[in-house]
């Protein structure tokens, strides 16, 4: 296994992979794409810094006051709260 910092090949052998197969079965991209990382590598990866509609950056107000009114409801049930 592989560790360390990600190369821009191995970004891309990911993002590849996961536009062919789609996500989940992480333990099978390395046995399928022949990247030498474990799949929760992979699947870290792809879920923090490579997931085409991930947003990064400051919340805008509104977002901002939907965490308020579902902490509000939810307590802190981050998960569910994600979800909406």
């Amino acid at each position: 296994m592989k560790k360390g910092p990600w190369t821009p090949q191995e970004d891309m052998i990911l993002i590849e992979y996961v536009n062919k197969h789609g996500e989940g079965n992480w333990n099978s991209v390395q046995k399928n794409s022949g990247l030498l990382r474990c799949g929760k590598s992979c699947r870290l990866r792809w879920a923090n810094h490579l997931r085409p509609n991930l947003k990064k950056g400051s919340f805008s107000e509104d977002e901002e006051k939907i965490i308020i009114e579902l902490h509000a409801k939810l307590g802190n049930k981050w998960a569910r709260m994600a979800a909406q």
